[in-house]
């Protein structure tokens, strides 16, 4: 999310570009960028104060020399939108795998010890990701019924959180026809 009054219309390539300048020299060789799913309630709570998500060009990122790697780490901590630190963590290790891989050093003792990690976390990671879709599965047919079909086509986006989105302008409407009949009382 950018910050009010500091990175306000920052995209990635500008954060990017932000870093290499007050360093004053090269001192980015990867990006990592969040591309998990942001809950539109969540953000709607960032908005009110100013903030908003970083656009992610990649491709201008790529254009500073800088190597842009897409990843989700998205999730809510107390109701804060937050990265998740092992899946941060295992991106980076990745990196250095990936690293030392190129290097010819899979047999290196901290190669084989960070693979590992990666190894299990990603099975970990996965294991979760079934219950999650097995979860999201069962809640989608019981809420099938009550929700209301539509032909026209909907965006992967409408159709994931239509439920939230109608759930939002309700509580706008009623939030205004409150504030309405109180000023009326006045």
């Amino acid at each position: 999310m950018t910050k009010p009054g500091e990175t306000d219309d920052f995209a990635l390539s500008d954060h990017v570009k932000a870093i290499i300048e007050h360093a004053n020299n090269k001192v980015i060789d990867y990006c990592v960028y969040d591309i998990g799913d942001i809950v539109p309630e969540f953000v709607r709570i960032y908005n009110k104060d100013g903030a908003f998500p970083v656009e992610q060009d990649a491709e201008k990122c790529r254009e500073q020399g800088v190597k842009a790697i897409a990843k989700e780490f998205a999730c809510i901590e107390n109701n804060v939108i937050r990265h998740e630190p092992v899946a941060v963590a295992d991106s980076i290790i990745e990196i250095i795998c990936e690293d030392l891989k190129f290097k010819d050093m899979q047999n290196n003792p901290k190669y084989v010890r960070m693979n590992t990690r990666l190894k299990t976390n990603n099975e970990v990671r996965k294991e979760k990701a079934k219950e999650k879709t097995k979860a999201i599965k069962q809640e989608s047919k019981a809420n099938k019924k009550a929700r209301r079909l539509d032909d026209r086509p909907k965006s992967k986006f409408t159709t994931k959180y239509n439920e939230r989105i109608r759930s939002i302008r309700n509580s706008d409407t009623k939030r205004e026809e409150k504030r309405r009949w109180v000023e009326d009382k006045e």
